[in-house]
């Protein structure tokens, strides 16, 4: 990928961010391998249409991950929300995102699939926890942004990662600036030239992620069942 980004004059570095150690030499696998499981995906695609900075392909992006998902991996539309600034599709707003994250969580069991996809604005804002390193969150930059603000780093973590059931294999990409590590996730793998494989990120507290992971899942569960009918 990093090729093929210099061959077009692109300077973005790839990078993949993993809960567990993957060979980055092998096939990616995204979808389980459990015939009966159910394949759910969060879509979302910000042009944030009349504002400043604008953006012009993310609608693009979402139709084109949605018909590779419905047309090569078998997802249903049924099973699938799609958010986006296009006056057709829900809004993708700061409530509205992170419902649809909780409704992927609380409706997925072991042996399902997931498939998150983001494609807009993404940002850095000043860290309010402590918990980074370099002093800063990376950001989700929804719709409304200006009014709800950005979601964090932390609120991925806290609503979409640490609530998934053991046993569901989920997939996030997010096209986005700064969205390398916007996850949070224990291992990474950059691909910049001079990294061959996934390493431990040493700033990464396991014992926070199991405590915060059973707040998530309590809070996960009483709210589900609003997330699903404010989305519906």
């Amino acid at each position: 990928m990093r090729e093929k980004l210099d061959e077009q004059g692109f300077e973005q570095v790839p990078q993949l961010s993993s809960s567990r150690i993957i060979d980055v030499n092998e096939r990616m696998t995204i979808v389980n391998d459990n015939p009966s499981g159910v394949k759910r995906a969060v879509l979302i695609g910000i042009n944030y249409v009349g504002q400043q900075g604008e953006l012009s392909g993310c609608h693009n992006d979402v139709k084109n991950i949605s018909s590779y998902l419905q047309q090569v991996q078998g997802f249903r539309p049924q099973n699938m929300i799609t958010l986006m600034d296009d006056g057709v599709h829900d809004n993708p707003t700061y409530d509205r995102i992170l419902q649809a994250f909780q409704w992927v969580v609380n409706e997925s069991q072991a042996g399902d699939t997931v498939w998150i996809h983001y494609s807009g604005h993404g940002g850095r804002v000043e860290d309010d926890n402590g918990d980074e390193d370099d002093g800063y969150d990376e950001t989700l930059i929804p719709v409304d942004f200006q009014r709800k603000g950005q979601i964090r780093d932390d609120d991925l973590l806290r609503y979409l990662v640490k609530p998934m059931r053991e046993g569901v294999l989920m997939t996030c990409l997010m096209d986005c600036c700064h969205s390398g590590t916007v996850l949070d996730l224990p291992y990474r793998f950059i691909a910049d030239g001079d990294h061959y494989q996934m390493e431990r990120n040493d700033d990464f507290d396991m014992d926070h992620l199991i405590e915060v992971a059973k707040i998530a899942a309590t809070m996960a569960a009483s709210l589900g069942g609003m997330a699903q009918s404010v989305i519906q």
